[in-house]
């Protein structure tokens, strides 16, 4: 029975290491060892036309590609304009009135040495790479992500977001006593309708306002749609910690189907499975951390659609679309209508998303332990609310879940403390015995139930850990609140490795320490693997999370305080 219990932990943390060594190797970019390489990306337009996403023709095409005979000259001027308020630094392009780029400079970039590329840099030039924080940038041109907008029609062209506009001058800053800022767009004429954008920044925001005013000029009626998307390249965000496979990709949330994240290559295979009608919802581009995301929170018939789009000039690689189209109401000559949006671009604070639209804080991964992960996450925001520390959050944690399995613990704890006691017993029973392996059995089982001993009592302890330790390995993962976030002394990010390696390597000889209070095995073997097994465990502690490790030594430290406590009052040295 003792072999029994051995074997169940070695199960335990042997499977614990196979699965982060997967999540290591799709970190990476290798193919998981549990599923097949998914198929390069293809350079080429989709096979199926425009119409067989499911939208309206004209739709499709203009929320992909912009008919050639709306678009704008290759000439076309394009002005880029920066407006910058208190949270972010934002650039719109004249050109079509897309958002190019978006800076975050309350969140720096992080340096993590335990990304492999920096890590092969350091062993070819045998000194730490250079690097310069820099503001966090979600739009950028490097991937072709950008936020669109424009206007479609079935029955001709309209301003689009290749459209040229002229901007209206006025701030661009948002100063000191001043609450909001704003940018006006104003298209020429296309198919006798004017399109008016006005962006709206406010003060301690990552959402933008944006209003399409849609005037009929022309003397003909015009049934427009107004199209909001994201586009991005499939290439997926590096600079995490290690052992991140966390999503990148489009997310579509719905009444009707709730909350579904497409994978580019599911895009690419045309395995796109997304309900495309419905009164509510948004579109969303989700990374390590951050997010973008087009919300309409008025309840309003919508269309979803997420594509590859058509090879486009200047781009390398390809891009994809999420987005959602609305149907205005029929403008006669002379009329007009509006439609309100709101952008948003920044981190993913959990309960700051809740507010912005229902369903926005699922962008937030917490793979496939988010039952776990979510009430750990409020169980540890509560405990922040007092400490103010996330350390000593995580500290606290470990306090709490040791007062509330303290006698689950001390149960386990008193079967080992026994086994130990009656380890030269069973030595001696083995050693007169060893050619008799049935008798040596009954006799073990015999002493078992005479010292009222559970030989796998130390087991259940360990289980129930496991799937906490993973949990919170994704809620250190995921969480931006704890993504730069000190501790005390020498570490200053929760969420990357040890710089010094010196929380690891005490939770090494925590974990000997452990070894060397419980019951020795019988076999000498054994007795070797169990000295090993912490060492190597250890080891693998070197690239995880310093918040990780924090929690794991300090478990430890109180286990072999509660582990020391029971042996002393049994009298088990």
């Amino acid at each position: 029975m003792t072999d029994i219990r051995r074997t169940v932990l070695w199960v335990v943390f042997t499977m614990s290491l196979v699965l982060l060594w997967d999540g290591w190797q799709k970190h990476n970019g290798h193919p998981s060892m549990f599923s097949p390489s998914a198929p390069k990306a293809v350079s080429s337009a989709p096979a199926t036309p425009a119409s067989s996403s499911g939208l309206p023709a004209a739709t499709a095409t203009a929320a992909g590609q912009t008919p050639s005979t709306a678009a704008a000259p290759a000439a076309a001027a394009s002005e880029k304009i920066t407006i910058r308020t208190d949270v972010l630094a934002v650039t719109v392009d004249t050109l079509g009135g897309d958002i190019v780029r978006a800076e975050l400079p309350h969140y720096l970039t992080s340096y993590d040495p335990t990304v492999t590329d920096q890590l092969l840099q350091m062993v070819h030039l045998q000194k730490k790479p250079d690097f310069t924080p820099e503001p966090v940038v979600l739009f950028n041109e490097a991937q072709h992500y950008r936020a669109q907008t424009g206007l479609v029609s079935a029955s001709g062209p309209l301003p689009a977001h290749t459209t040229p506009m002229t901007a209206v001058a006025g701030e661009r800053e948002l100063k000191a006593g001043q609450d909001e800022v704003k940018l006006r767009l104003e298209s020429a004429e296309v198919g006798g309708v004017k399109l008016v954008k006005t962006f709206t920044f406010k003060r301690g925001a990552y959402t933008v306002g944006v209003t399409h005013e849609v005037v009929n000029a022309g003397a003909a009626p015009v049934t427009p749609q107004v199209y909001l998307q994201l586009v991005r390249d499939g290439s997926h965000v590096t600079g995490g910690a290690a052992f991140t496979p966390s999503f990148t990709g489009p997310a579509v949330y719905n009444d009707k189907t709730k909350f579904q994240t497409i994978k580019f290559e599911d895009i690419d295979k045309n395995k796109v499975d997304i309900e495309k009608q419905a009164n509510e919802g948004w579109v969303a581009m989700i990374q390590h951390y951050f997010a973008s995301a087009w919300l309409v929170n008025e309840a309003g018939n919508r269309e979803f659609f997420v594509r590859k789009l058509p090879g486009q000039v200047g781009v390398v690689g390809d891009t994809y679309a999420s987005g959602m189209v609305f149907t205005l109401p029929t403008l006669a000559p002379g009329a007009s209508v509006t439609q309100q949006a709101l952008l948003f671009a920044g981190p993913q604070e959990e309960k700051k998303l809740a507010e912005l639209a229902p369903g926005l804080e699922r962008v937030k991964d917490y793979g496939k332990l988010t039952i776990l992960a979510e009430p750990l996450f409020w169980l540890l925001d509560k405990i922040h609310g007092f400490i103010g520390n996330w350390g000593w959050t995580i500290v606290a944690l470990v306090l709490l879940l040791k007062v509330a399995l303290y006698s689950l613990n001390a149960s386990a704890y008193k079967s080992m403390a026994r086994m130990k006691a009656v380890a030269p017993r069973i030595n001696e029973m083995k050693e007169r015995l060893k050619d008799k392996p049935q008798e040596q059995q009954q006799e073990m089982m015999k002493i078992y139930r005479e010292e009222k001993i559970n030989p796998i009592g130390g087991c259940l302890p360990i289980f129930l850990q496991m799937p906490i330790f993973m949990a919170l390995y994704w809620v250190l993962l995921s969480t931006v609140e704890m993504r730069q976030a000190p501790w005390m002394l020498w570490i200053t990010d929760l969420s990357v490795r040890d710089p010094f390696f010196i929380l690891p390597l005490l939770m090494m000889a925590s974990s000997l320490f452990q070894v060397w209070l419980n019951p020795p095995a019988a076999d000498p073997m054994q007795q070797k693997m169990m000295w090993i097994m912490p060492v190597a465990f250890g080891v693998m502690f070197f690239v995880f999370p310093a918040g990780l490790v924090l929690y794991w030594l300090t478990n430890n430290i109180l286990s072999i305080a509660q582990q020391w406590l029971i042996n002393k009052r049994l009298g088990v040295n």
